[in-house]
Protein backbone atom coordinates (compact mmCIF):
# COMPACT_ATOMS: atom_id res chain seq x y z
CA UNK A 1 0.00 0.00 0.00
CA UNK A 2 1.30 3.64 -0.80
CA UNK A 3 2.43 5.02 2.28
CA UNK A 4 4.48 8.49 2.45
CA UNK A 5 6.80 10.60 4.57
CA UNK A 6 7.03 13.86 4.38
CA UNK A 7 10.08 16.32 6.51
CA UNK A 8 9.73 19.46 7.07
CA UNK A 9 12.47 21.90 6.99
CA UNK A 10 11.91 25.44 8.45
CA UNK A 11 15.27 27.09 7.45
CA UNK A 12 14.91 30.12 4.89
CA UNK A 13 17.74 32.84 3.84
CA UNK A 14 14.65 35.18 3.68
CA UNK A 15 10.80 35.11 3.94
CA UNK A 16 8.65 35.60 1.04
CA UNK A 17 5.31 38.24 1.52
CA UNK A 18 3.17 35.44 0.71
CA UNK A 19 4.24 32.35 2.93
CA UNK A 20 2.24 31.57 6.25
CA UNK A 21 4.57 28.18 6.56
CA UNK A 22 6.49 27.82 9.76
CA UNK A 23 9.42 28.61 8.43
CA UNK A 24 12.38 30.82 10.12
CA UNK A 25 15.66 32.85 8.63
CA UNK A 26 17.38 33.60 11.99
CA UNK A 27 17.55 29.82 13.62
CA UNK A 28 19.91 28.49 11.12
CA UNK A 29 22.39 27.48 14.47
CA UNK A 30 19.50 24.73 15.00
CA UNK A 31 19.82 22.79 11.81
CA UNK A 32 22.13 19.72 13.56
CA UNK A 33 19.82 19.83 16.35
CA UNK A 34 16.76 19.48 14.15
CA UNK A 35 18.21 16.70 12.29
CA UNK A 36 19.24 14.72 14.81
CA UNK A 37 15.49 15.63 16.49
CA UNK A 38 13.91 14.27 13.24
CA UNK A 39 16.14 11.77 13.28
CA UNK A 40 14.98 10.78 16.46
CA UNK A 41 11.42 10.97 15.48
CA UNK A 42 11.60 9.11 12.65
CA UNK A 43 13.74 6.30 14.49
CA UNK A 44 11.13 5.77 17.51
CA UNK A 45 8.40 6.21 14.90
CA UNK A 46 8.28 2.36 13.84
CA UNK A 47 7.49 3.71 10.14
CA UNK A 48 6.14 1.47 7.50
CA UNK A 49 8.59 1.34 4.34
CA UNK A 50 7.75 4.38 2.20
CA UNK A 51 7.35 4.47 -1.25
CA UNK A 52 7.57 8.01 -1.04
CA UNK A 53 9.50 10.79 1.11
CA UNK A 54 9.14 14.32 0.39
CA UNK A 55 11.51 17.33 2.16
CA UNK A 56 9.46 20.13 2.12
CA UNK A 57 9.90 23.37 3.91
CA UNK A 58 11.17 26.20 4.44
CA UNK A 59 14.26 25.30 1.88
CA UNK A 60 15.37 22.19 2.42
CA UNK A 61 18.93 22.56 0.31
CA UNK A 62 19.63 25.20 3.02
CA UNK A 63 20.78 22.41 5.47
CA UNK A 64 23.99 20.74 4.85
CA UNK A 65 23.57 18.24 2.28
CA UNK A 66 24.79 15.41 4.93
CA UNK A 67 22.40 16.25 7.53
CA UNK A 68 19.82 16.12 5.02
CA UNK A 69 21.31 12.46 4.08
CA UNK A 70 21.28 11.52 7.66
CA UNK A 71 17.59 12.18 8.06
CA UNK A 72 16.92 10.08 4.85
CA UNK A 73 18.57 6.94 6.03
CA UNK A 74 16.51 6.94 8.93
CA UNK A 75 13.05 6.27 7.06
CA UNK A 76 12.52 2.62 5.66
CA UNK A 77 11.85 2.47 2.14
CA UNK A 78 10.40 0.27 -0.60
CA UNK A 79 13.34 -0.69 -3.18
CA UNK A 80 11.59 2.11 -6.18
CA UNK A 81 10.70 4.78 -3.60
CA UNK A 82 10.53 8.30 -4.82
CA UNK A 83 12.05 10.54 -2.65
CA UNK A 84 12.09 14.31 -3.71
CA UNK A 85 14.24 17.48 -1.88
CA UNK A 86 12.42 21.34 -2.00
CA UNK A 87 15.11 23.32 -3.40
CA UNK A 88 15.56 27.36 -4.07
CA UNK A 89 18.07 27.53 -7.39
CA UNK A 90 20.28 29.48 -5.52
CA UNK A 91 21.19 27.11 -3.22
CA UNK A 92 21.99 24.24 -5.69
CA UNK A 93 25.43 23.23 -5.87
CA UNK A 94 26.89 19.97 -7.71
CA UNK A 95 28.63 18.10 -4.65
CA UNK A 96 25.16 18.34 -3.07
CA UNK A 97 22.89 17.13 -5.74
CA UNK A 98 25.61 14.31 -5.83
CA UNK A 99 25.01 13.42 -2.39
CA UNK A 100 21.23 13.98 -2.55
CA UNK A 101 21.51 11.16 -5.42
CA UNK A 102 24.06 8.87 -3.20
CA UNK A 103 21.41 8.90 -0.61
CA UNK A 104 18.50 7.55 -2.71
CA UNK A 105 16.74 11.20 -3.84
CA UNK A 106 15.33 10.67 -6.85
CA UNK A 107 13.21 13.67 -7.79
CA UNK A 108 13.77 17.54 -7.12
CA UNK A 109 11.56 20.47 -7.25
CA UNK A 110 12.81 23.67 -7.73
CA UNK A 111 11.01 27.09 -6.93
CA UNK A 112 11.01 29.15 -9.73
CA UNK A 113 7.88 30.96 -9.15
CA UNK A 114 8.75 33.37 -12.17
CA UNK A 115 11.49 33.91 -15.17
CA UNK A 116 11.09 37.91 -15.31
CA UNK A 117 13.32 39.57 -12.25
CA UNK A 118 10.93 42.42 -11.91
CA UNK A 119 8.17 39.65 -10.99
CA UNK A 120 10.98 37.90 -8.67
CA UNK A 121 11.28 40.70 -7.09
CA UNK A 122 7.85 41.36 -6.35
CA UNK A 123 7.24 38.06 -4.87
CA UNK A 124 10.39 38.66 -2.40
CA UNK A 125 12.42 35.83 -4.18
CA UNK A 126 16.22 35.67 -3.71
CA UNK A 127 17.50 34.13 -7.56
CA UNK A 128 18.06 35.67 -10.54
CA UNK A 129 16.19 33.45 -14.23
CA UNK A 130 20.14 32.71 -14.51
CA UNK A 131 20.34 30.28 -11.22
CA UNK A 132 17.30 28.29 -12.79
CA UNK A 133 18.85 27.16 -16.17
CA UNK A 134 22.43 26.53 -13.79
CA UNK A 135 20.51 24.56 -11.46
CA UNK A 136 18.49 22.59 -14.18
CA UNK A 137 21.80 21.49 -15.76
CA UNK A 138 23.32 20.39 -13.00
CA UNK A 139 20.47 18.83 -12.10
CA UNK A 140 21.10 16.72 -15.35
CA UNK A 141 24.63 15.90 -14.86
CA UNK A 142 24.49 14.47 -12.02
CA UNK A 143 21.65 12.20 -13.24
CA UNK A 144 18.73 13.25 -12.23
CA UNK A 145 15.54 12.77 -15.34
CA UNK A 146 13.21 14.09 -13.13
CA UNK A 147 13.00 17.56 -11.48
CA UNK A 148 9.69 19.96 -11.18
CA UNK A 149 10.02 23.27 -11.60
CA UNK A 150 7.42 25.67 -9.54
CA UNK A 151 6.05 28.70 -10.66
CA UNK A 152 3.55 31.18 -9.31
CA UNK A 153 1.04 34.01 -11.70
CA UNK A 154 -0.44 36.64 -10.39
CA UNK A 155 2.02 38.88 -8.41
CA UNK A 156 1.42 42.62 -8.61
CA UNK A 157 3.36 44.24 -11.81
CA UNK A 158 3.08 40.70 -13.31
CA UNK A 159 1.70 41.30 -17.24
CA UNK A 160 0.41 38.50 -19.08
CA UNK A 161 3.48 39.20 -21.39
CA UNK A 162 5.97 38.47 -18.39
CA UNK A 163 3.63 35.41 -17.70
CA UNK A 164 4.38 33.99 -21.23
CA UNK A 165 8.11 34.79 -20.92
CA UNK A 166 8.52 32.72 -17.85
CA UNK A 167 6.25 29.73 -19.57
CA UNK A 168 8.47 30.03 -22.78
CA UNK A 169 11.96 30.50 -20.77
CA UNK A 170 10.61 27.35 -18.05
CA UNK A 171 9.63 25.19 -21.35
CA UNK A 172 12.75 26.01 -23.20
CA UNK A 173 14.82 23.79 -20.04
CA UNK A 174 12.19 21.16 -21.09
CA UNK A 175 11.13 20.09 -17.70
CA UNK A 176 9.74 16.91 -17.39
CA UNK A 177 6.69 18.32 -15.12
CA UNK A 178 6.09 22.03 -14.26
CA UNK A 179 3.50 23.12 -11.17
CA UNK A 180 1.78 26.59 -11.85
CA UNK A 181 -0.05 27.51 -8.78
CA UNK A 182 -2.36 31.02 -8.51
CA UNK A 183 -0.61 33.52 -6.08
CA UNK A 184 -2.86 33.10 -2.75
CA UNK A 185 -3.25 35.72 0.31
CA UNK A 186 -2.70 33.77 3.69
CA UNK A 187 -3.85 35.38 6.76
CA UNK A 188 -1.24 36.97 8.83
CA UNK A 189 1.38 37.62 5.75
CA UNK A 190 2.63 40.94 4.72
CA UNK A 191 0.96 40.02 1.40
CA UNK A 192 -2.75 40.16 2.89
CA UNK A 193 -1.89 43.60 4.68
CA UNK A 194 -1.58 45.34 1.69
CA UNK A 195 -4.48 44.99 -0.26
CA UNK A 196 -2.63 47.08 -3.23
CA UNK A 197 -0.96 43.86 -3.91
CA UNK A 198 -4.12 41.67 -3.85
CA UNK A 199 -3.94 39.51 -7.11
CA UNK A 200 -6.61 39.65 -9.38
CA UNK A 201 -9.05 37.04 -9.94
CA UNK A 202 -9.82 37.89 -14.02
CA UNK A 203 -6.16 38.07 -14.52
CA UNK A 204 -5.10 34.47 -13.18
CA UNK A 205 -7.70 32.95 -14.78
CA UNK A 206 -6.77 34.20 -18.20
CA UNK A 207 -2.91 32.82 -16.99
CA UNK A 208 -3.96 29.85 -15.48
CA UNK A 209 -4.94 29.23 -19.55
CA UNK A 210 -1.99 30.56 -21.09
CA UNK A 211 -0.31 27.71 -18.82
CA UNK A 212 -2.59 24.94 -19.89
CA UNK A 213 -2.22 25.80 -23.60
CA UNK A 214 1.66 26.11 -23.11
CA UNK A 215 2.49 23.42 -21.16
CA UNK A 216 0.20 20.72 -23.14
CA UNK A 217 1.64 22.10 -26.49
CA UNK A 218 5.11 21.06 -24.78
CA UNK A 219 3.40 17.44 -24.10
CA UNK A 220 2.96 17.97 -20.79
CA UNK A 221 -0.32 16.45 -19.72
CA UNK A 222 -2.62 18.31 -16.91
CA UNK A 223 -3.54 15.67 -13.59
CA UNK A 224 -3.90 18.04 -11.20
CA UNK A 225 -5.31 21.61 -11.40
CA UNK A 226 -1.93 22.83 -10.55
CA UNK A 227 0.47 20.20 -12.21
CA UNK A 228 1.38 18.99 -15.58
CA UNK A 229 4.06 16.20 -16.44
CA UNK A 230 5.15 14.25 -19.14
CA UNK A 231 4.07 10.37 -18.83
CA UNK A 232 5.99 9.07 -16.15
CA UNK A 233 7.09 11.79 -14.07
CA UNK A 234 3.76 12.94 -12.04
CA UNK A 235 4.97 13.18 -8.60
CA UNK A 236 3.80 10.07 -6.78
CA UNK A 237 4.24 11.48 -3.13
CA UNK A 238 1.19 14.10 -4.15
CA UNK A 239 -0.37 11.87 -6.10
CA UNK A 240 -0.90 9.92 -2.38
CA UNK A 241 -2.61 13.03 -0.83
CA UNK A 242 -5.30 13.30 -3.81
CA UNK A 243 -6.09 9.75 -2.87
CA UNK A 244 -6.34 10.79 0.13
CA UNK A 245 -3.40 8.10 0.96
CA UNK A 246 -2.08 7.53 4.76
CA UNK A 247 1.17 9.70 5.31
CA UNK A 248 3.50 10.63 8.72
CA UNK A 249 5.14 13.92 9.18
CA UNK A 250 7.90 14.34 10.65
CA UNK A 251 9.65 18.07 11.92
CA UNK A 252 7.98 20.89 13.38
CA UNK A 253 4.30 21.90 12.32
CA UNK A 254 4.38 18.55 9.78
CA UNK A 255 0.83 17.02 9.73
CA UNK A 256 0.21 13.26 9.63
CA UNK A 257 -2.52 11.10 8.51
CA UNK A 258 -3.10 7.46 9.08
CA UNK A 259 -6.59 5.15 9.09
CA UNK A 260 -8.67 8.85 9.71
CA UNK A 261 -6.88 10.46 11.76
CA UNK A 262 -5.02 13.28 11.54
CA UNK A 263 -2.57 14.79 13.61
CA UNK A 264 0.37 17.52 14.10
CA UNK A 265 3.65 18.20 15.70
CA UNK A 266 4.50 21.72 18.06
CA UNK A 267 5.31 24.51 15.60
CA UNK A 268 8.40 25.99 16.21
CA UNK A 269 11.76 24.19 15.99
CA UNK A 270 12.75 25.20 19.54
CA UNK A 271 9.91 23.71 21.07
CA UNK A 272 10.20 20.55 18.75
CA UNK A 273 13.99 19.74 19.90
CA UNK A 274 13.47 20.11 22.99
CA UNK A 275 10.75 17.80 22.97
CA UNK A 276 11.98 15.67 20.90
CA UNK A 277 14.81 15.71 23.44
CA UNK A 278 12.86 15.03 26.41
CA UNK A 279 11.69 11.97 24.91
CA UNK A 280 8.33 13.59 24.73
CA UNK A 281 6.08 13.09 21.80
CA UNK A 282 5.99 16.48 19.26
CA UNK A 283 2.30 15.42 18.95
CA UNK A 284 0.66 18.83 19.51
CA UNK A 285 -2.94 18.26 18.79
CA UNK A 286 -5.28 15.65 16.54
CA UNK A 287 -8.25 15.26 15.34
CA UNK A 288 -10.53 12.36 14.16
CA UNK A 289 -12.14 11.76 10.61
CA UNK A 290 -15.86 10.60 10.85
CA UNK A 291 -16.56 8.43 7.79
CA UNK A 292 -18.70 11.06 6.14
CA UNK A 293 -16.48 14.18 6.28
CA UNK A 294 -13.62 11.49 5.10
CA UNK A 295 -15.82 10.83 1.95
CA UNK A 296 -16.27 14.18 0.81
CA UNK A 297 -12.87 15.18 1.44
CA UNK A 298 -11.75 12.03 -0.85
CA UNK A 299 -14.64 13.54 -3.59
CA UNK A 300 -13.07 17.20 -2.62
CA UNK A 301 -9.77 15.61 -3.50
CA UNK A 302 -10.35 13.29 -6.48
CA UNK A 303 -12.20 16.45 -7.94
CA UNK A 304 -9.14 18.12 -8.66
CA UNK A 305 -7.42 15.15 -10.61
CA UNK A 306 -7.61 13.86 -14.01
CA UNK A 307 -9.69 10.63 -12.71
CA UNK A 308 -12.23 12.70 -10.90
CA UNK A 309 -15.09 11.24 -8.81
CA UNK A 310 -17.59 8.82 -9.80
CA UNK A 311 -20.21 10.45 -11.68
CA UNK A 312 -23.11 9.94 -9.15
CA UNK A 313 -21.36 12.53 -7.15
CA UNK A 314 -22.33 14.90 -9.13
CA UNK A 315 -26.11 15.48 -10.45
CA UNK A 316 -26.73 14.99 -13.72
CA UNK A 317 -29.20 17.59 -14.22
CA UNK A 318 -27.44 20.87 -12.11
CA UNK A 319 -27.78 23.52 -14.90
CA UNK A 320 -24.72 24.97 -12.70
CA UNK A 321 -22.44 22.39 -14.12
CA UNK A 322 -22.32 23.01 -17.63
CA UNK A 323 -19.36 23.46 -19.12
CA UNK A 324 -17.77 22.72 -16.26
CA UNK A 325 -17.84 19.12 -16.15
CA UNK A 326 -17.60 16.47 -18.84
CA UNK A 327 -18.66 12.45 -18.40
CA UNK A 328 -16.50 9.92 -19.26
CA UNK A 329 -16.47 5.91 -18.40
CA UNK A 330 -18.57 6.57 -15.60
CA UNK A 331 -16.49 9.56 -13.75
CA UNK A 332 -17.23 13.37 -13.67
CA UNK A 333 -13.84 15.34 -14.44
CA UNK A 334 -13.57 18.92 -14.68
CA UNK A 335 -13.18 20.77 -17.73
CA UNK A 336 -10.34 23.45 -18.18
CA UNK A 337 -13.53 25.90 -17.10
CA UNK A 338 -14.25 23.75 -14.79
CA UNK A 339 -10.39 23.49 -13.29
CA UNK A 340 -11.55 27.35 -12.82
CA UNK A 341 -14.04 27.09 -10.62
CA UNK A 342 -13.71 24.21 -8.74
CA UNK A 343 -14.12 25.25 -5.61
CA UNK A 344 -17.84 25.65 -6.73
CA UNK A 345 -18.23 22.74 -8.18
CA UNK A 346 -16.95 20.97 -5.19
CA UNK A 347 -19.57 22.82 -3.37
CA UNK A 348 -21.83 20.33 -4.85
CA UNK A 349 -20.38 16.76 -4.50
CA UNK A 350 -22.93 14.95 -2.94
CA UNK A 351 -22.46 11.36 -1.26
CA UNK A 352 -25.23 9.06 0.64
CA UNK A 353 -22.37 9.12 3.70
CA UNK A 354 -22.37 12.65 3.37
CA UNK A 355 -25.08 14.21 2.83
CA UNK A 356 -25.52 17.50 4.50
CA UNK A 357 -22.30 18.25 5.22
CA UNK A 358 -20.83 21.41 3.10
CA UNK A 359 -16.66 21.01 1.87
CA UNK A 360 -14.29 22.64 3.74
CA UNK A 361 -12.70 23.66 0.31
CA UNK A 362 -9.16 22.60 -0.81
CA UNK A 363 -6.74 24.13 1.94
CA UNK A 364 -2.86 24.67 1.48
CA UNK A 365 -1.71 22.84 4.78
CA UNK A 366 1.56 23.31 5.91
CA UNK A 367 3.53 20.31 6.43
CA UNK A 368 2.32 18.11 4.47
CA UNK A 369 4.33 18.93 1.22
CA UNK A 370 1.38 19.50 -1.06
CA UNK A 371 1.00 23.51 -2.58
CA UNK A 372 -2.32 24.04 -4.17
Amino acid sequence: MPFGVYIHVPFCSRRCDYCAFATWTDRHNLMASYAAACVQEAGSGRLAPATSVYFGGGTPSLLPAELLCSMLATVPRTPAAEVTVECNPETVSASALEAYRAAGVTRLSFGVQSMVPHVLRSLGRAHDPEHVGRAVSLARRVGFDTFNLDLIYGATGETLQDWDASLDAVLALEPPHVSAYALTVEPGTPLAADARRHPDDDDQAVKYLAAEKALSIAGLANYEISNWARPGHECRHNLLYWAQGDYRGIGCAAHSHVDGRRWWNVRTPERYIATVEAGRSPVAAGEHIDGPTRRLEELQLALRTRTGVPEAALAEDDPALDGLVCRVAGRAVLTVEGRLLANEVALRLRSQAADGLRPAGARRREGVGMKQ
